[in-house]
């Protein structure tokens, strides 16, 4: 019985795949896809890793990004750059100098070195930070670190006119001096305000371009304000 049944499915089975033994692929037709690997179709840069470069290199190529960065603050135009290699070693080095020149002029002076370092630190990174979160919840499209590379890379202008009324103030502290402080400050914080909207205006919606720019107005014009009102003692 078993053996009949079997004999049946085989028989069964013969007919349904007899035809297979005799079906070939014709030369003629093509075969779609490419499986071979091309040689010499890639530049020898997309091999490279900078993982693989010495550390002279890294510094120098980063040091190189920084400067252009800095060069394209202080030639404001519409530009992607600061956008699309952002960075926030610029931004670090100039808070901690603008920081540095802020304090006064007694280096023993806890009271006035401590808590004026920490106050630039704490306006500039979390007056970023508030500035940042307004433009996303306004609809803006760049990332979150793109808005704090640009906003702290833009603070180079005043970070010169800091420096600047340093160089002022060894002259004296009279009214000339302050005239000349605050012909500088206020250019440099137009500077600053103008830099800063020139890379993230595009990224706002048309309408609420107004409502981006205020806030970074304000910004700058508190460290503006501080550079103004620094005197050594």
């Amino acid at each position: 019985m078993a053996a009949a049944e079997g004999g049946g499915a085989g028989a069964a089975a013969g007919p349904l795949f007899a035809g297979l033994a005799d079906v070939s692929i014709s030369e003629d037709i093509p075969v779609e896809g490419e499986i071979s690997v091309p040689v010499g179709s890639h530049s020898p840069d997309e091999d490279y890793s900078t993982l693989d470069e010495p550390v002279k290199d890294t510094i120098m190529r980063d040091l190189k990004a920084v400067g252009k960065k800095f060069v394209h603050v202080m030639y404001p135009k519409k530009s992607s750059a600061l956008l699309r290699d952002w960075d926030l070693w610029g931004p670090l080095v100039l808070c901690v100098s603008l920081a540095l020149m802020l304090q006064g002029g007694s280096a023993d002076s806890k009271e006035d070195g401590g808590p004026q370092f920490a106050e630039v630190f704490v306006i500039i990174w979390f007056g970023a930070v508030v500035i940042t979160l307004n433009s996303k919840l306004l609809g803006g499209t760049i990332s979150f670190f793109q808005s704090l590379c640009v906003l702290g890379y833009c603070v180079l202008p005043l970070t010169v006119a800091m420096l600047v009324c340093r160089l002022v103030l060894l002259a004296g502290s009279g009214t000339v001096s302050f005239i000349v402080r605050l012909i500088v400050v206020m250019a440099m914080f137009g500077w600053s305000t103008l830099a800063s909207t020139a890379f993230l205006a595009d990224s706002q919606p048309p309408n609420r371009k107004a409502l981006v720019v205020y806030p970074i107005f304000l910004f700058y014009f508190v460290i503006s304000w501080m550079i103004l009102t620094f005197t050594p003692q």
